[in-house]
């Protein structure tokens, strides 16, 4: 029994002066260099020369309330992206893509802001998101810094909520990559809480060697400018300018969003105005607490997320607000095609900046860009990227060019409009065929109507040509008695109406041997004209046979492909409201344009308007993509005679069966 507590003794005394050295050796270090030890690099990092993403789940909490449903409950999850430059070649204006899977909404993103997401967190990310960097936007080399972490990788944490897993599921993305231009992201590397990837430069795209010191400006639908024209001790002074570029792009009554993230506010404008004209966020926030001296009552705005609308047209000589070249339109953008000089915006504004930011050299754009229109198309924006500043002309007249002290571009792109949320719609009609297909149920939406009095889902039923003239709430009894008279089935429940403003009905006129004929007709069921107005179709197979457009002006364009753009004549170019009918009980009336277009068939070798290449692929009102019905009128004949083939392929059977039967 003494030999193991003899054993155990001496081993004791063999650890202790292990133990001894080990923290003698701790005391030297912590003597030699108070700084903490670096992070250890992420798994992988070491064999990336390039940039290298990681997305790594921290932790997930039910949320209130608790429900037995899995796919309702709510749960909030902690998760943290990193993104080193570990290559050659510094990345200017990162951007990450997420793909998040599991309807997240994010709460908070540190150190970037959501591309994708038109205003203040919360967001919607449960399709994946684009993150860029803010206000760190560029990735400097190892080289350049002498491995300064702080200025060649971010971490950005993310806080928010996510629906539809169970408790042991680990919500993880479907994929992380580097969403900036030139860049090859393979699949990701997945553990169960972890994943990450290296990203290349592509090596079959030449690198462009920079004519300047930032990023080369971009092409898109919408291209904003924001130049920094004077900088003082506090504030500055920028020009806001908006270019576009889209054949069928296109604002009315344009509101401009952004959101300012470092306290900024706007004292004053020129050639344009904010919705909100009050300076009491100013007095009761940050800007009243530094700026004591400071004349509050002439500030114009001083909201985190101001709204700004051009000047009406009458403000264009105005001394004190207006005289700002391509202002004061009423918010009115063109495409360059309708009128060049119309196609261009803009306005200018003084900026009060907060303390640490006072310096006249520490400039930051706002972020998070939008702008929308009456009835336009929906446009998605990046995040301002700096440029080389723009070049102005010397305002005197003198042969020589100014410069901006910054410039910074931000590029917005038309988006396709979600099914049921577009603003205009297409009914198709013609003349070998007495039933006109009208535009599809809630095709600009149902959340404004009771549909508890409708079906939101059913199918629009077909009417009798003249009922398209007639608002809605008139066509019922049409509806019903052309049913009847078609011994088709009256739903129990009718369907909702399409509830767009704008309505454009696309009618074939005729078919002849060597061409035909089409007649587009827009309807205006809203309160307020349309000036300058357009409309685009898009033929794909009738677009070279296309010859005359009688009652607008035709230009068959180049880009996008097969389409055809019409416009008002001049002193057409207007359709008006709706309007009361002419006695009291008569049913409102429509503004309407109409005209026959004309096509040859010898371009068109082959093509079959009657089987659908007549009607049109994509219909386009003032760059709003309209929704289509779901058919097209068919050949009435044709489908007589297919019944009609069949039923004597029935006779014929059954005549054989009973001659057959009777010699049995």
């Amino acid at each position: 029994m003494k030999m193991p507590w003899m054993n155990l003794l001496y081993l004791a005394f063999l650890f202790i002066p292990l133990r001894i050295q080990l923290c003698y050796g701790q005391d030297l270090a912590a003597d030699y260099d108070d700084d903490e030890p670096a992070p250890a690099p992420p798994p992988g990092q070491d064999n990336c020369n390039g940039v290298f993403l990681s997305y790594a789940f921290t932790s997930r909490t039910k949320e209130l309330p608790h429900v037995k449903n899995v796919t309702a409950q709510s749960w909030a999850f902690n998760s943290i992206a990193t993104i080193i430059n570990s290559g050659t070649e510094e990345v200017k204006e990162w951007k990450m893509f997420v793909g998040f899977q599991h309807r997240e909404i994010l709460v908070s993103a540190s150190n970037a802001i959501v591309v994708d997401g038109s205003g203040d967190f919360p967001v919607a990310v449960g399709n994946g998101t684009t993150i860029a960097g803010y206000p760190m936007t560029d990735l400097k080399t190892s080289i350049d810094t002498a491995g300064d972490y702080n200025q060649i990788a971010v971490q950005v944490q993310f806080t928010g909520t996510m629906f539809g897993l169970k408790e042991k599921v680990i919500p993880m993305p479907k994929t992380i990559k580097l969403a900036n231009d030139g860049w090859d992201c393979p699949k990701p590397t997945k553990y169960p809480t972890y994943m990450h990837v290296c990203c290349k430069k592509n090596p079959k795209l030449k690198a462009k060697s920079p004519k300047g010191k930032y990023l080369p400006r971009q092409y898109g639908d919408l291209n904003f400018m924001y130049d920094v024209l004077k900088s003082y001790e506090g504030s500055y002074e920028a020009q806001v300018t908006m270019d576009n570029n889209n054949p069928l792009g296109r604002l009315d009554h344009w509101n401009l969003t952004w959101e300012w993230m470092r306290g900024e506010f706007i004292y004053s404008m020129r050639g344009a105005y904010t919705h909100r004209i009050d300076f009491s966020d100013c007095i009761l926030g940050l800007p009243g607490h530094f700026l004591k001296d400071l004349d509050f009552t002439q500030v114009m705005n001083c909201q985190k997320k101001p709204v700004i609308a051009d000047l009406p047209a009458d403000r264009a000589n105005d001394s004190n607000i207006g005289k700002i070249p391509y202002c004061c339109r009423n918010g009115t953008l063109l495409p360059p095609l309708m009128d060049e000089s119309k196609a261009r915006s803009i306005f200018q504004l003084r900026v009060y900046k907060l303390p640490p930011d006072t310096a006249k050299t520490v400039l930051y754009p706002p972020q998070r860009w939008n702008v929308t229109g009456a009835l336009n198309p929906q446009y998605k924006c990046g995040a301002p990227i700096r440029v080389d500043p723009t070049e102005f002309p010397e305002p005197s007249g003198l042969q020589a060019t100014t410069s901006a002290i910054a410039s910074w571009q931000v590029v917005c792109n038309i988006t396709k409009p979600e099914k049921k949320k577009t603003k205009c719609c297409v009914s198709f009609s013609a003349f070998y065929n007495d039933s006109a297909i009208p535009c599809s149920t809630c095709a600009c939406g149902c959340d404004d109507i009771d549909t508890d009095t409708c079906n939101p889902n059913g199918r629009s039923m077909l009417l009798p040509a003249d009922a398209l003239l007639v608002p809605f709430e008139n066509r019922t009894a049409k509806a019903k008695a052309f049913a009847h008279l078609k011994h088709r089935t009256v739903p129990k429940k009718l369907p909702c109406p399409d509830n767009c403003g704008v309505s454009i009905n696309w009618h074939i006129n005729s078919d002849y041997k060597t061409g035909w004929t089409a007649r587009v007709t827009l309807f205006n069921w809203g309160d307020s004209p349309f000036e300058d107005w357009f409309t685009a179709v898009e033929m794909k197979k009738a677009f070279p046979g296309y010859e005359n457009v009688y009652s607008f002006n035709g230009t068959k364009l180049k880009s996008p492909k097969n389409t055809l753009f019409f416009q008002g004549l001049p002193g057409l170019n207007y359709l008006v409201a709706e309007t009361n009918g002419t006695r009291v009980h008569d049913p409102r009336v429509p503004g309407k344009q109409q005209s026959v277009i004309s096509f040859t068939k010898k371009q068109t070798p082959g093509i079959n308007v009657r089987r659908g290449d007549g009607f049109p692929s994509k219909v386009f009102f003032n760059g709003e993509e309209c929704a289509l019905p779901d058919d097209f009128p068919r050949n009435a004949a044709g489908h007589c005679s297919r019944v009609s083939f069949m039923a004597a392929i029935f006779i014929s059977i059954m005549t054989f069966w009973l001659i057959t039967d009777r010699f049995h």
